[in-house]
This record gives C-alpha cells, sequence and structure tokens, in this order.
C-alpha cells in the first residue's frame, strides 16, 4: 500500500544567494527531502531582481521565488522586507488558492510567519525560529521588538508548534513567550561534504578561521584585536575571514590601525561549493557572535576538523564540549589566550580536532528531516483529529 503523500506549503524571505545561515539550512532541509516520494513541497521565497521565477529543485520540490530590489544580498532595508511581504503574499494567496496543502512551514516567525497567521483557520502551521525574529535576539532590532511584539506573540500563538534551532534560542524565545513550549531541532552538517583533510600538520603560522556576515552582532573586530594581542606575544597567528557585510571597510580598515593586516586576510564572499577547502586548510576556527540560533559554519567546521574558540551564545552548548574553548566572557584578551594555548599546544590541538569531527556526526541534515517530517506528520494528524 502507497503511504499517502503530503504536500507541503514552505516559507522563507531569505534563500541562498540571500541572506545566511536560515537560507543555507532550508536549502540543506529540502535537500533531503528530495525525492522523498511521501512529500510534495511548494517553496515560496525571495530573490534579489523583480519578477517571479519557478524552479525545480527536484521532481517533488518547487520552488516560487518572487522578486525585489534588493539591494544587498546579506542585509534586509525595511522596504524591501516590506516590498517582499506584499508580493509574497500575493503570491501565497494565489498558491493556496490553487494546492490542497496540508501543513505550511515557516522559516522566520516574522516576516514569513505573518502569511501563516492570516491563513490559519484554513491550514495549520509550524514555526521555525532562526534567531532575529526573536525578541532580545539583536540589539538592532530592538525597537522593532517593541512595535511589532504583539504581532510575533499572534503569530507563535496560532501556531501548531514552534521550533526552535538550539536550545540556547529556545530558552530566549520562551522568556518572550513563557505560555507556548518551543521545540528544539539543531541544525545539521553534511559530512560528507565537510570532512578533515587525510593529514593536517600543525607547521608554520595557526590559520584561524571566521565565516560570517560582517555585521556588529558578529563582532569581528574582537577578532582582530585579539590576533593583534597574539602576535604580541610572539605566536605566529593568521587570522582568515570568510564573508562580507556592511562592516568591510570599517574592518579593514581596523586592521590597518593596529599594524596587523599583514596578518588578517579578508576573502569576501565565498562560493559555497569551495567552503570545504577553506575549511581544510585551517586550523581552528574562531566565533565571537553576541547572539547565534546555531552556526551552520561552526558546525562545517567541526566536521572539517577545526577546534572552536567562541564567546558563549545561544547554540554553543550543544556544539562544544572537548572540541573548544568557550571563552568565559566576550574579550580580545581571553580570545587571544586561547589561540596562544593552541599554539604552544599542538597535541591538545589535533585531539581536539579529533573530537570536533565526532561531534559534529551527531547533528547530520538526514536526522534533521526526519525530525521535521515526524513533526509534520503529528500536526497534520492533530489537526484532521480537531476537525472531526
Amino acid at each position: 500500500m502507497t503511504a499517502q503523500k503530503l504536500k507541503i506549503l514552505m516559507l522563507n524571505y531569505e534563500f541562498p544567494p540571500i541572506g545566511g545561515g536560515a537560507g543555507k539550512a532550508n536549502l540543506c532541509l529540502l535537500n533531503e527531502f528530495a525525492g522523498n516520494e511521501t512529500l510534495e513541497i511548494d517553496v515560496l521565497t525571495s530573490r534579489p531582481e523583480p519578477g517571479l521565477i519557478v524552479e525545480k529543485l527536484a521532481d517533488n520540490i518547487t520552488i516560487y521565488k518572487v522578486g525585489v530590489h534588493k539591494k544587498n544580498l546579506h542585509h534586509w532595508r525595511k522596504q524591501e522586507v516590506i516590498e517582499w511581504l506584499f508580493k509574497g503574499y500575493f503570491q501565497y494567496t494565489k498558491l493556496l488558492k490553487n494546492n490542497d496543502y496540508d501543513l505550511a512551514h515557516a522559516f522566520f516567525g516574522f516576516p514569513t510567519g505573518l502569511f501563516c497567521r492570516l491563513s490559519a483557520a484554513r491550514l495549520p502551521y509550524i514555526i521555525s525560529l532562526r534567531g532575529s525574529d526573536v525578541p532580545g535576539y539583536n540589539v538592532r532590532l530592538s525597537v522593532d521588538y517593541k512595535l511589532l511584539g504583539g504581532l510575533f506573540s499572534s503569530i507563535w500563538h496560532k501556531a501548531s508548534a514552534v521550533i526552535a534551532n538550539s536550545k540556547g534560542l529556545s530558552d530566549l524565545a520562551s522568556e518572550f513567550t513563557p505560555d507556548i513550549p518551543i521545540g528544539v531541532i539543531a541544525n545539521g552538517v553534511c559530512p560528507v561534504r565537510f570532512s578533515p583533510p587525510e593529514c593536517r600538520t600543525y607547521s608554520g603560522p595557526l590559520n584561524v578561521l571566521t565565516v560570517c556576515r560582517l555585521t556588529a552582532r558578529k563582532r569581528v573586530d574582537m577578532l582582530i584585536e585579539a590576533v593583534s594581542l597574539a602576535l604580541a606575544g610572539e605566536v605566529d597567528v593568521r587570522l582568515n575571514i570568510a564573508g562580507h557585510g556592511e562592516l568591510f571597510d570599517e574592518l579593514n580598515a581596523f586592521a590597518v590601525e593596529l599594524n596587523v593586516s599583514d596578518r588578517v586576510n579578508f576573502l569576501g564572499r565565498v562560493p559555497p561549493a569551495d567552503m570545504p577547502a577553506v575549511y581544510r586548510d585551517n586550523d581552528v576556527f574562531v566565533m565571537s557572535s553576541a547572539h547565534e540560533g546555531m552556526s551552520n559554519a561552526m558546525l562545517e567546521a567541526m566536521a572539517s576538523g577545526l577546534p572552536v574558540i567562541t564567546t558563549r551564545c545561544e547554540g554553543v552548548e550543544e556544539l562544544i564540549a572537548d572540541n573548544g574553548i568557550i571563552v568565559g566572557e566576550s574579550s580580545p584578551r581571553l580570545i587571544a589566550d586561547a589561540i596562544v594555548r593552541f599554539y604552544r599546544d599542538k597535541e591538545q590541538l589535533a585531539r581536539m580536532a579529533h573530537a570536533a569531527v565526532n561531534r559534529a556526526g551527531e547533528f547530520t541534515w538526514k536526522d534533521v528531516a526526519e525530525r521535521y517530517l515526524a513533526e509534520y506528520k503529528k500536526v497534520i494528524a492533530e489537526r484532521k483529529l480537531a476537525d472531526g
């Protein structure tokens, strides 16, 4: 007997090349669902030029990309969000009219979750919280959180399930709505694509890598200062920065100001296909984020055999045990001390590199997909029971 096919409408206002980790996570999840004969998925997302295009990711997955006038791939201006809301909702209503969906799955409670809230009487939905859609996560959005707090609460309360991508983000979300249970389905990594080199020798400078959008929340200036302090302690270190963003010029200038521009290498935006080689060419992964749902880059680095140095933020506790160092407080001095520790103790570096691969193996996109599929079936069954 053939299993009944589930028809899912998935929404995300970010999707590669637009945005960061949430779009990448969405694509990885879809890749796991590709070819699943029990699922048919339509995806509503954005593109950086006006106009609608429709693409097939797989026989069972169709992607509808609604174009907006995007100025920067990695930063959303308010007018761009508003443009996508209007254009995206028009396409959303068309999809609802022409299809009999069982469930909607929104990446981000806002703005995408708003569409689901407006059709909640007709279609059950779940929300995947990603970070910036959780009040208190992004200082830059503090005014927006106050203005939209009531709307956020309404969207979350009408959802059949609200799921964060880390225990830390779940705890932050629970501070906003203590009466809603916030589930956790962590991010994953593909161990086939991201793996350590056959032989990594720790000779020459210690190559330290960070991968992120160059925004204030990532605090890359702290890493540049940490490299300056480590160099002052006669540690041979090089910082490689993969990513681009609004602070690119400012951070370059800061490296020059500290006289470390020859030790800080700005790689810019690296094509996804080249990232496995970038990880393998480095020795340590470092992150200084103030807030983070769960870092895709950290998982990819771990799977590639890189020990981690990180400030304390959401998602870290689940990932770091004997495979890295969580600095006690966010300071360039403590990050520098951790760099020095790795540089001077190559045996510990090698042990933690091995532990990083093992730890990353506990987080796979295959497992993420299985858990979301179980959630889909549970919500749909509960809705059918409620409808009699």
